[in-house]
């Protein structure tokens, strides 16, 4: 099987080579110690699998893994990494990463290699234990990511209650013309036209 390691500890990416051409079963074609050095050997060697670290100067490894997989769908990617971030997992298992592997889970690098390279999806046991609660918390709007208020919540969810202007602007201590403020800022966000698609919006989107 031959590989890629991308990692910009070098004496990391040297270990992690030793370690696994020693099964006597894996090859290190190369070696990338950035985002872009990564995607530029991908596209000249087309390996079987890359193992990439994630956060890393400049383009982060999932950045790196975007635009792999952007151009060759079929890519197998593992990520390994010393970092257990929620935000990091979600993100590679939404973009269509292979794997997600905790560095400390030393033993099972080679085999996990060796598994993607099959077609498996690989993650550690850490990480397998938390998919379930994870996947349901990306499941849910991100209103953060839209650049929505708390404020600008509450009107969305009112004027999806069939409210009026002056039923929200009673309800919320607000005036007319703020709630109209408030609604055409929303349709700007989320590029709707008017209050109706701002309706169906959020029970297609936001309460789905």
């Amino acid at each position: 099987m031959r590989i890629i390691v991308t990692d910009d500890d070098k004496l990391v990416a040297l270990s992690l080579k030793t370690i696994l051409e020693n099964t006597g079963r894996i090859t290190v074609e190369a070696m990338a110690s950035s985002g872009e050095e990564a995607i530029a050997l991908y596209s000249s060697l087309r390996p079987d699998v890359m193992l990439m670290d994630i956060r890393m100067e400049g383009m982060t490894g999932l950045e790196a893994g975007e635009k792999i997989l952007s151009e060759f769908s079929d890519a197998k990617l593992l990520y390994l990494t010393t970092f257990n971030d929620d935000e990091y997992i979600v993100k590679a298992l939404k973009m269509g990463a292979k794997g997600y592997m905790l560095k400390q889970d030393f033993e099972g690098i080679a085999p996990a290699l060796e598994a993607v390279a099959g077609g498996q999806s690989v993650f550690g046991d850490k990480i397998v234990s938390r998919l379930p609660e994870l996947m349901k918390k990306s499941s849910e709007f991100d209103y953060e990511a839209h650049g929505i208020s708390e404020k600008e919540r509450d009107i969305m969810e009112a004027v999806a209650s069939g409210m009026s202007n002056k039923e929200i602007a009673a309800e919320l201590f607000l005036g007319e013309g703020t709630v109209r403020n408030y609604i055409s800022t929303l349709l700007d966000k989320l590029g709707l036209r008017d209050r109706t698609q701002l309706a169906v919006y959020y029970y297609t989107e936001v309460k789905k």
